[in-house]
């Protein structure tokens, strides 16, 4: 059976996304930003137009959103963002922890901060980012952690909203993304 794919546009970019089973009845169309570094930075750009101008510092959460947020942060000016990541590792003291649940993991995962970043985003305009909203669980325990470091929370941005979550009212995103029924 040949490979189905979804064509998506975004920021002056094409590309053939693979449709991936995630579950008995659920599929998802395959986004990774990784390694694209066309697709990083025209979505960046798109995005940045888009959040609100008195942001202070970006975060994001291990991996797919690493290259947006730096790029984000570059076009702003910013000398850093901040990486919530997805083990302790071991420069880590005292670290702040959330579980975090997503479709695209299996299991449980956690995110933490070390105290050098808690000190980044304590008090800040912080606008936390992500490459792909869909349940939101992920955006849940990002924001979980910012509010335990202290961070005023001004918003969350994606490149792309899939299923519902683009009829949420509390976020910025480029484009939609449709889910599919699995096969």
């Amino acid at each position: 059976m040949a490979k189905k794919y979804y064509e998506l546009h975004v920021a002056g970019c094409v590309r053939q996304l693979p449709i991936l089973n995630v579950t008995d009845t659920l599929a998802i169309a395959g986004f990774v930003i990784l390694g694209d570094t066309e697709l990083t930075q025209k979505t960046a750009r798109e995005l940045v137009k888009k959040i609100p101008a008195h942001t202070e510092i970006l975060m994001t959460a291990e991996t797919k959103g690493i290259p947006l947020a730096a790029e984000m942060a570059r076009l702003l000016g910013m000398d850093r963002y901040v990486v919530a990541r997805k083990d302790i590792k071991a420069y880590m003291e005292n670290p702040l922890i959330v579980e975090d649940k997503s479709i695209t993991t299996k299991g449980k995962q956690i995110l933490c901060l070390t105290d050098t970043d808690v000190a980044l985003i304590k008090e800040k305009k912080t606008l936390l980012v992500d490459d792909v909203i869909s349940t939101g669980g992920s955006m849940k325990a990002l924001a979980e952690l910012a509010g335990k470091a202290g961070a005023e929370i001004i918003g969350r941005a994606a490149i792309l909203a899939e299923g519902n979550a683009c009829e949420r009212n509390d976020i910025v995103y480029l484009e939609t993304l449709p889910l599919f029924n699995a096969e």
